[in-house]
Protein backbone atom coordinates (compact mmCIF):
# COMPACT_ATOMS: atom_id res chain seq x y z
CA UNK A 1 0.00 0.00 0.00
CA UNK A 2 1.18 3.64 -0.88
CA UNK A 3 1.15 6.73 1.54
CA UNK A 4 -2.06 7.33 0.39
CA UNK A 5 -3.79 4.38 0.87
CA UNK A 6 -7.33 4.52 0.96
CA UNK A 7 -7.38 1.44 3.44
CA UNK A 8 -8.49 2.37 7.13
CA UNK A 9 -9.04 -0.10 10.09
CA UNK A 10 -11.85 0.94 12.52
CA UNK A 11 -10.56 -0.09 15.89
CA UNK A 12 -12.87 -0.10 19.05
CA UNK A 13 -11.32 -0.12 22.11
CA UNK A 14 -8.00 1.11 20.31
CA UNK A 15 -6.27 2.71 23.31
CA UNK A 16 -4.58 -0.40 25.52
CA UNK A 17 -4.26 -3.92 25.30
CA UNK A 18 -5.12 -6.06 21.74
CA UNK A 19 -6.91 -2.59 20.08
CA UNK A 20 -3.49 -1.14 20.47
CA UNK A 21 -1.35 -3.55 18.96
CA UNK A 22 -3.57 -4.11 16.45
CA UNK A 23 -3.37 -0.34 15.56
CA UNK A 24 0.57 -0.55 15.49
CA UNK A 25 0.47 -3.66 13.39
CA UNK A 26 -2.20 -2.85 10.76
CA UNK A 27 -0.44 0.68 10.78
CA UNK A 28 2.97 -0.74 9.89
CA UNK A 29 1.69 -3.07 7.29
CA UNK A 30 -0.49 0.19 5.56
CA UNK A 31 -3.54 0.50 7.21
CA UNK A 32 -4.57 3.97 8.62
CA UNK A 33 -6.42 3.52 12.13
CA UNK A 34 -10.15 5.05 13.21
CA UNK A 35 -9.64 4.40 16.50
CA UNK A 36 -12.38 4.93 19.28
CA UNK A 37 -11.23 5.22 22.88
CA UNK A 38 -12.40 5.98 26.24
CA UNK A 39 -9.60 7.56 28.17
CA UNK A 40 -9.12 10.43 30.96
CA UNK A 41 -6.15 12.72 31.47
CA UNK A 42 -4.38 10.04 32.96
CA UNK A 43 -3.93 7.64 30.08
CA UNK A 44 -4.07 10.08 27.41
CA UNK A 45 -0.34 10.50 26.98
CA UNK A 46 -0.20 6.48 25.90
CA UNK A 47 -3.14 7.68 23.50
CA UNK A 48 -0.82 10.29 22.23
CA UNK A 49 2.43 8.03 22.08
CA UNK A 50 0.40 5.23 20.25
CA UNK A 51 -1.14 8.11 17.38
CA UNK A 52 2.87 9.56 16.88
CA UNK A 53 3.87 5.52 16.56
CA UNK A 54 0.92 5.27 13.84
CA UNK A 55 2.13 8.74 11.88
CA UNK A 56 5.36 7.43 11.80
CA UNK A 57 4.52 4.89 10.03
CA UNK A 58 3.02 7.01 7.54
CA UNK A 59 -0.42 6.03 8.55
CA UNK A 60 -3.38 8.36 9.23
CA UNK A 61 -4.53 7.94 12.70
CA UNK A 62 -8.11 9.61 13.47
CA UNK A 63 -8.98 9.02 16.57
CA UNK A 64 -12.09 9.38 18.71
CA UNK A 65 -12.16 9.87 22.46
CA UNK A 66 -15.82 8.81 22.98
CA UNK A 67 -18.36 6.63 24.46
CA UNK A 68 -18.62 3.55 21.66
CA UNK A 69 -22.01 2.83 22.71
CA UNK A 70 -23.44 6.34 22.62
CA UNK A 71 -25.65 6.27 19.52
CA UNK A 72 -25.06 10.14 18.93
CA UNK A 73 -21.49 10.12 19.51
CA UNK A 74 -21.14 7.26 17.04
CA UNK A 75 -23.29 8.98 14.33
CA UNK A 76 -21.13 11.86 14.55
CA UNK A 77 -18.01 10.37 14.49
CA UNK A 78 -18.81 8.21 11.38
CA UNK A 79 -20.38 11.14 9.51
CA UNK A 80 -17.21 13.02 10.48
CA UNK A 81 -15.10 10.12 9.17
CA UNK A 82 -17.54 10.18 5.82
CA UNK A 83 -16.83 14.01 5.55
CA UNK A 84 -13.06 13.64 5.83
CA UNK A 85 -12.14 10.68 3.83
CA UNK A 86 -15.32 9.16 1.89
CA UNK A 87 -15.82 11.48 -0.22
CA UNK A 88 -16.74 9.50 -3.28
CA UNK A 89 -16.49 6.60 -1.95
CA UNK A 90 -12.24 6.78 -1.69
CA UNK A 91 -12.28 5.80 2.12
CA UNK A 92 -12.77 1.57 2.83
CA UNK A 93 -12.82 0.11 6.06
CA UNK A 94 -11.44 -3.06 5.16
CA UNK A 95 -10.79 -4.07 9.08
CA UNK A 96 -13.14 -3.33 12.13
CA UNK A 97 -12.29 -4.66 15.67
CA UNK A 98 -14.34 -4.70 18.31
CA UNK A 99 -12.08 -4.74 21.34
CA UNK A 100 -14.56 -3.16 24.53
CA UNK A 101 -14.00 -3.85 28.27
CA UNK A 102 -16.00 -2.07 29.96
CA UNK A 103 -18.63 -3.88 32.05
CA UNK A 104 -19.38 -4.76 35.71
CA UNK A 105 -17.57 -7.68 38.02
CA UNK A 106 -20.68 -7.13 40.30
CA UNK A 107 -22.29 -10.55 41.11
CA UNK A 108 -25.86 -11.50 39.96
CA UNK A 109 -27.71 -12.11 43.08
CA UNK A 110 -24.11 -11.72 45.69
CA UNK A 111 -24.59 -12.93 49.40
CA UNK A 112 -26.84 -9.55 50.29
CA UNK A 113 -29.24 -6.90 48.38
CA UNK A 114 -26.32 -4.43 48.01
CA UNK A 115 -23.94 -7.02 46.00
CA UNK A 116 -26.78 -7.84 43.87
CA UNK A 117 -26.18 -6.43 40.29
CA UNK A 118 -28.64 -3.58 38.61
CA UNK A 119 -30.29 -3.00 36.26
CA UNK A 120 -28.39 -0.75 34.86
CA UNK A 121 -25.28 -2.29 35.35
CA UNK A 122 -26.10 -5.36 33.44
CA UNK A 123 -27.90 -3.69 30.27
CA UNK A 124 -24.64 -1.04 30.22
CA UNK A 125 -22.75 -4.44 30.45
CA UNK A 126 -23.83 -6.16 27.25
CA UNK A 127 -25.07 -3.25 25.45
CA UNK A 128 -20.99 -1.85 25.75
CA UNK A 129 -19.53 -5.23 25.11
CA UNK A 130 -21.70 -6.59 22.79
CA UNK A 131 -24.57 -5.14 21.25
CA UNK A 132 -22.32 -2.42 20.02
CA UNK A 133 -20.69 -4.71 17.74
CA UNK A 134 -24.15 -4.94 16.14
CA UNK A 135 -24.21 -0.75 15.90
CA UNK A 136 -21.14 -0.42 14.60
CA UNK A 137 -21.77 -2.97 11.79
CA UNK A 138 -24.80 -2.10 10.58
CA UNK A 139 -23.76 2.07 10.63
CA UNK A 140 -20.36 1.11 8.76
CA UNK A 141 -22.54 -0.85 6.13
CA UNK A 142 -25.03 1.44 5.64
CA UNK A 143 -22.38 4.38 4.77
CA UNK A 144 -20.68 1.90 2.37
CA UNK A 145 -17.82 1.88 4.40
CA UNK A 146 -17.60 -2.24 4.76
CA UNK A 147 -17.51 -3.99 1.35
CA UNK A 148 -16.43 -6.75 -0.24
CA UNK A 149 -12.55 -7.85 1.06
CA UNK A 150 -13.47 -6.47 4.81
CA UNK A 151 -13.05 -8.57 7.79
CA UNK A 152 -14.79 -8.15 11.14
CA UNK A 153 -13.04 -9.08 14.15
CA UNK A 154 -14.06 -9.97 17.97
CA UNK A 155 -12.81 -9.99 20.60
CA UNK A 156 -13.97 -12.62 22.90
CA UNK A 157 -12.85 -14.84 26.24
CA UNK A 158 -13.14 -18.31 28.08
CA UNK A 159 -16.00 -16.51 30.08
CA UNK A 160 -18.53 -17.26 26.78
CA UNK A 161 -18.03 -20.95 28.14
CA UNK A 162 -16.75 -20.96 31.66
CA UNK A 163 -17.50 -18.67 34.93
CA UNK A 164 -15.91 -17.26 37.80
CA UNK A 165 -17.85 -16.30 40.98
CA UNK A 166 -17.63 -12.31 39.85
CA UNK A 167 -17.87 -12.71 35.96
CA UNK A 168 -21.40 -13.46 35.49
CA UNK A 169 -22.65 -10.19 33.13
CA UNK A 170 -19.46 -10.52 31.22
CA UNK A 171 -19.56 -14.20 30.95
CA UNK A 172 -23.34 -13.84 29.30
CA UNK A 173 -22.14 -10.70 27.38
CA UNK A 174 -19.36 -13.12 25.44
CA UNK A 175 -22.02 -15.91 24.78
CA UNK A 176 -24.01 -13.52 23.22
CA UNK A 177 -21.01 -11.74 21.16
CA UNK A 178 -19.71 -15.25 19.37
CA UNK A 179 -23.83 -15.90 18.75
CA UNK A 180 -23.90 -12.40 17.28
CA UNK A 181 -20.80 -13.24 14.86
CA UNK A 182 -22.10 -16.26 14.18
CA UNK A 183 -25.39 -14.77 12.98
CA UNK A 184 -23.08 -11.98 11.12
CA UNK A 185 -21.52 -14.42 9.57
CA UNK A 186 -24.50 -15.27 7.86
CA UNK A 187 -26.05 -12.45 6.87
CA UNK A 188 -22.70 -10.85 5.73
CA UNK A 189 -21.22 -13.50 3.69
CA UNK A 190 -22.99 -12.25 0.66
CA UNK A 191 -21.21 -9.24 0.83
CA UNK A 192 -18.36 -10.90 1.02
CA UNK A 193 -17.69 -9.27 4.57
CA UNK A 194 -16.17 -11.87 6.95
CA UNK A 195 -16.11 -11.78 10.49
CA UNK A 196 -14.54 -13.99 13.14
CA UNK A 197 -14.30 -13.76 17.35
CA UNK A 198 -10.80 -14.29 18.67
CA UNK A 199 -10.59 -15.90 21.86
CA UNK A 200 -7.16 -14.91 23.23
CA UNK A 201 -5.18 -16.99 25.79
CA UNK A 202 -5.09 -15.00 29.39
CA UNK A 203 -2.95 -11.63 28.38
CA UNK A 204 -1.68 -9.37 30.55
CA UNK A 205 -3.94 -6.45 29.74
CA UNK A 206 -5.45 -3.22 31.96
CA UNK A 207 -8.80 -5.06 31.60
CA UNK A 208 -7.25 -8.12 32.74
CA UNK A 209 -5.93 -6.63 36.06
CA UNK A 210 -9.35 -5.34 36.96
CA UNK A 211 -10.30 -8.69 37.24
CA UNK A 212 -10.03 -10.18 40.85
CA UNK A 213 -7.09 -12.76 41.42
CA UNK A 214 -6.02 -11.24 37.92
CA UNK A 215 -2.00 -12.41 38.67
CA UNK A 216 -2.66 -15.77 39.60
CA UNK A 217 -4.73 -16.27 36.47
CA UNK A 218 -1.74 -15.01 35.11
CA UNK A 219 0.49 -17.36 36.90
CA UNK A 220 -2.04 -20.64 35.85
CA UNK A 221 -1.68 -19.60 32.27
CA UNK A 222 1.94 -19.75 32.13
CA UNK A 223 2.14 -23.59 33.85
CA UNK A 224 -0.59 -24.24 31.17
CA UNK A 225 0.85 -22.80 27.87
CA UNK A 226 2.80 -25.34 26.26
CA UNK A 227 4.63 -22.51 24.76
CA UNK A 228 5.83 -21.03 28.71
CA UNK A 229 4.27 -17.80 28.78
CA UNK A 230 1.09 -15.96 28.64
CA UNK A 231 -0.56 -14.64 25.42
CA UNK A 232 0.28 -11.15 24.33
CA UNK A 233 -1.65 -8.35 22.52
CA UNK A 234 1.04 -8.87 19.68
CA UNK A 235 -0.20 -12.27 19.31
CA UNK A 236 -3.68 -11.57 18.41
CA UNK A 237 -2.67 -8.51 16.24
CA UNK A 238 0.17 -11.25 14.23
CA UNK A 239 -3.31 -13.24 14.29
CA UNK A 240 -5.47 -10.48 12.95
CA UNK A 241 -2.93 -9.84 9.95
CA UNK A 242 -2.56 -13.69 9.38
CA UNK A 243 -6.31 -13.55 8.38
CA UNK A 244 -6.19 -10.18 6.11
CA UNK A 245 -4.69 -12.21 3.99
CA UNK A 246 -6.50 -12.84 0.17
CA UNK A 247 -7.93 -16.37 0.18
CA UNK A 248 -9.39 -16.42 3.73
CA UNK A 249 -12.61 -15.05 3.45
CA UNK A 250 -14.01 -19.00 4.05
CA UNK A 251 -12.46 -18.71 7.55
CA UNK A 252 -16.09 -17.11 8.62
CA UNK A 253 -18.40 -17.22 12.00
CA UNK A 254 -15.49 -18.53 14.10
CA UNK A 255 -14.51 -18.39 17.62
CA UNK A 256 -10.76 -18.77 16.94
CA UNK A 257 -8.12 -19.33 19.72
CA UNK A 258 -5.11 -17.39 19.77
CA UNK A 259 -3.36 -18.95 23.06
CA UNK A 260 -0.47 -21.02 21.77
CA UNK A 261 -3.00 -24.24 22.89
CA UNK A 262 -3.34 -22.62 26.49
CA UNK A 263 -7.27 -24.05 26.19
CA UNK A 264 -6.43 -27.06 25.60
CA UNK A 265 -5.05 -28.11 28.44
CA UNK A 266 -7.07 -29.15 31.63
CA UNK A 267 -4.28 -28.96 34.26
CA UNK A 268 -0.41 -28.26 34.85
CA UNK A 269 0.78 -31.93 34.79
CA UNK A 270 -1.02 -32.41 31.36
CA UNK A 271 1.22 -30.20 29.75
CA UNK A 272 3.92 -32.10 28.68
CA UNK A 273 6.58 -34.56 30.25
CA UNK A 274 9.33 -31.32 31.26
CA UNK A 275 9.63 -30.34 34.53
CA UNK A 276 8.31 -26.81 35.94
CA UNK A 277 8.78 -24.37 38.64
CA UNK A 278 6.74 -24.36 41.76
CA UNK A 279 4.86 -21.65 40.98
CA UNK A 280 4.37 -20.41 44.39
CA UNK A 281 7.79 -19.33 44.47
CA UNK A 282 7.62 -16.78 41.83
CA UNK A 283 8.50 -13.34 42.57
CA UNK A 284 5.57 -11.51 41.94
CA UNK A 285 7.18 -7.90 41.86
CA UNK A 286 10.01 -9.27 39.07
CA UNK A 287 7.55 -11.63 37.18
CA UNK A 288 7.40 -11.69 33.48
CA UNK A 289 4.17 -13.69 32.00
CA UNK A 290 5.66 -13.03 28.91
CA UNK A 291 9.05 -14.94 29.74
CA UNK A 292 10.45 -17.70 27.85
CA UNK A 293 13.66 -18.64 29.77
Amino acid sequence: MTRKSTQWALILGVSSGFGAAAARELSRNGYNILGVHLDRQATMPAVKQLIAEIESNGRIAEFYNMNAADEHKRHAALDNFVDSYHQEGRAEIKVLMHSLAFGTLRPLVGRNESEMIKKAQLEMTIDVMANSLIYWTQDTVRRGLLGRGSRIFAMTSDGANLNLPFYGAVSAEKAALESYVRQLAIELGPRGITINALLAGVTDTPALSKIPGARNMLYAAVAKNPFNRATTPEDVAVAIMALMREGTEFINGNTIGVDGGESKISFVGQKSPYQYADLNLLDESSWDPTDVS
